[in-house]
């Protein structure tokens, strides 16, 4: 999967908040995600972000390809 800044993502487990989506902050060796709840930021490696993803829920890359036609 290829993963950008500003996409939402459905993790496999939820958060404590309740909440299972995430924005993505920072791409790199080491994600950056926020929950959409209550605005906690995590920082994992990538591997471990990888396995944990269950779903891209919005991507930025669709967006802008929409706004383009």
């Amino acid at each position: 999967m290829r993963f950008s800044l500003g996409d939402v993502v459905r993790m496999k487990k939820q958060h404590p908040c309740g909440n299972d989506e995430w924005e993505i902050m920072r791409v790199g060796m080491d994600f950056r995600i926020r929950c959409l709840k209550c605005g906690r930021m995590v920082m994992l490696p990538r591997p471990k972000f990888e396995k944990s993803v269950k779903a891209i829920v919005r991507s930025i890359t669709d967006t802008e390809t929409d706004s383009k036609d």
